[in-house]
Formats: C-alpha cells, structure tokens, sequence
C-alpha cells in the first residue's frame, strides 16, 4: 500500500482541514488517544474528513479534552469505486462486522433492504455510521460510505437504476465458477446483493431474475452466514470486474 502511514493513529473528523487549522476532537477521540494510546501533546497522528484528503496534525491533550493542529497534507482526496453494499438486517454484532468489513472491501453506499424471510427489521443507522468511521481510519481510506436507512425489497426492485449492474447471490444459483460468471462484464457501475440467511422468496428471486444487467452469481458448494458471504461477494467482484483489477 504505498503511500499509506500505518503507524500514526488516524481520526475521521467533520471540520474543513487545511494547513494551520485548529480542530477539536470529541470526547471519545480525546479519550482513545489520551487514555488508551497514552498520546502526548506534541505527537503526531492523521486526519481526514472525506473531502480535503488526508493531513499530517499535532495533538495537544488538556485533561479530558484534545485538540489538533493541521500541518501538512499528506494525501489527496480519491474518490472510492462506484459499489454499492445492498444487504438484509442482521443482529447488532454480526452488523457491526459486516458494515466494517464492506467498508474495508470499498463500498460507496451501504443499504440495508427488508426481505420475506429478513430476520431483524429495525436497524440502527448510526451505529452503522460509526462502524463505518472506525474500519474507515483503521483501513487507510479517504471517504465514508454513504448509509441509508433500510428500504422494502419491492421498493428497491421498482426503483433500481437498470444501467447499474447488479450482482445477485443467489443459494440456489447453479454452482458455476463465479469468477467466469463475472469475466467480461464491462466496467459500471456495481450493486451487490446478499439476501438473508433464510434466502430469498421464490417471488423475490423472480423478481430480481426478470430485471435487465443482473449477474446471478452463487458463492461455492457451501451456504455462507450473511456475513461471511459479504466478504467473499465483494472480494470477487472487486478482483474481477472492481478496483482490485
């Protein structure tokens, strides 16, 4: 990963950065370098926002609070690849891994869709944010995902943009190679989707196998957790057809 400073703590912040700009940090951030890492003021660590690259800054610690001092840029701002994350609920813990590691796997937009045999309806969006926040300043990107709340499966069928390509993983899907199933596509924009651990409905799958730019794709002879088939969803399409190639 060239270019990238694996050592130096890196935050996410909201304020607009450049050189000489004085930002301070929440509660939470103060703590974490303060406390847990033990950070004096003078240390250095890496800031970003999503939208002025990343910057080298110096940290002063007062008591409980901290603040940062923007030096140098040492990134320019990129863009992350058009790849959306289109995914039934799961509970709290195994959510929490899912949205890290699709952040990891460079999503642009995560969304959670309400299916027949969804198990959790409800799910927590800023704590889906905050995940995202995490695995973003621990992984080296420059961006956040964009979150959105969840949206009924119908919903998302009648309203899906036909030019971007949809990845459909589908249990019952014939078991092909994947990768060969994915060669040859032309680059577009992508949307991945992984149904719940009850599969999707027979009236879901027909629905989703009669819309135009779908790529059916099953994930190998053995039926993968939710969250595992995200990992290894997004590590395909990002390999054959993604930023990876």
């Amino acid at each position: 990963m060239p270019g990238y400073d694996l050592r130096s703590p890196r935050l996410y912040v909201e304020a607009p950065l450049e050189e000489g700009a004085d930002v301070a940090l929440n509660g939470a951030q103060a703590h974490y370098l303060g406390t847990v890492l033990r950070l004096k003021s003078g240390s250095r660590v890496l800031v970003f926002n999503g939208r002025d690259g990343e910057w080298s800054a110096t940290l002063a610690v007062h008591m409980r609070a901290a603040a940062v001092t923007v030096g140098c840029k040492t990134r320019v701002q990129t863009a992350p690849a058009d790849l959306h994350y289109l995914f039934a609920p799961l509970k709290a813990a195994r959510l929490d891994y899912m949205v890290q590691k699709a952040v990891e796997m460079g999503v642009s937009r995560l969304r959670p869709v309400l299916t027949r045999h969804s198990q959790v309806t409800r799910v927590n969006t800023e704590r889906m944010r905050a995940n995202a926040i995490e695995a973003a300043e621990q992984c080296g990107i420059l961006w956040l995902p964009d979150i959105e709340g969840p949206v009924p499966f119908a919903r998302l069928v009648a309203e899906r943009d036909p030019a971007r390509r949809l990845v459909f993983c589908d249990e019952d899907a014939e078991l092909t190679n994947p990768v060969a199933a994915l060669t040859g596509a032309a680059p577009s924009p992508l949307a991945v989707l992984i149904g719940p651990e009850g599969g999707f409905a027979e009236d879901e799958r027909a629905a989703l196998l009669k819309l135009p730019n779908v790529v059916r794709l099953s994930l190998g002879p053995r039926i993968l957790r939710a969250d595992t088939a995200a990992v290894a969803a997004l590590a395909l399409v990002q390999a054959v057809i993604g930023d990876w190639c």
